[in-house]
């Protein structure tokens, strides 16, 4: 079942329950999916929904973040569509699990102590394996922790 469809449920089922601010949540996410997938005229696979899916979280944190200190209004309504959003995507890597990637990464291309130098080789040959599973704030602080 791809996230269109299971949001689609999930939009029917509040409708049925008379959740306003969660059918609109989810009208908003099914939207930005269909308009991806009608940009790449064919199915979205798993990873370029999650990627959606992310991208409309980080722009709500975004919104919330920039919205005066007097609209509780907005942060409020950003808040509530962050929880419904957060449903549909899955759970970061840890920092463990980057942590391996990164070290079989160096192990790849034959690097023992990492210096500021590999970083953009060692980056360019980690970002797709960690690509929409975590963010790439978090994965480039980790590098910087293998760096001499």
């Amino acid at each position: 079942m791809s996230k269109i469809d299971e949001i689609r449920a999930e939009m029917v089922k509040a409708m049925k329950e008379k959740d306003k601010e969660r059918k609109d949540s989810l009208s908003m996410l099914l939207s930005a999916l269909k308009n991806k997938a009608i940009d790449k005229r064919e199915d979205l696979t798993e990873d370029e929904e999650n990627e959606v899916i992310k991208k409309e979280i980080r722009q709500t944190k975004e919104t919330m973040e920039s919205a005066p200190a007097d609209r509780t209004d907005i942060k409020d309504q950003c808040a509530k569509r962050l929880a419904v959003y957060q449903e549909f995507v899955p759970a970061d890597l840890t920092e463990d699990a980057i942590k391996e990637i990164i070290q079989g990464v160096l192990n790849d291309l034959g690097i023992e102590k990492a210096t500021p130098k590999d970083k953009g080789k060692i980056m360019k040959e980690l970002m797709p394996k960690v690509k929409g599973k975590a963010e790439g704030s978090v994965v480039n602080k980790l590098v910087g922790e293998f760096m001499a």
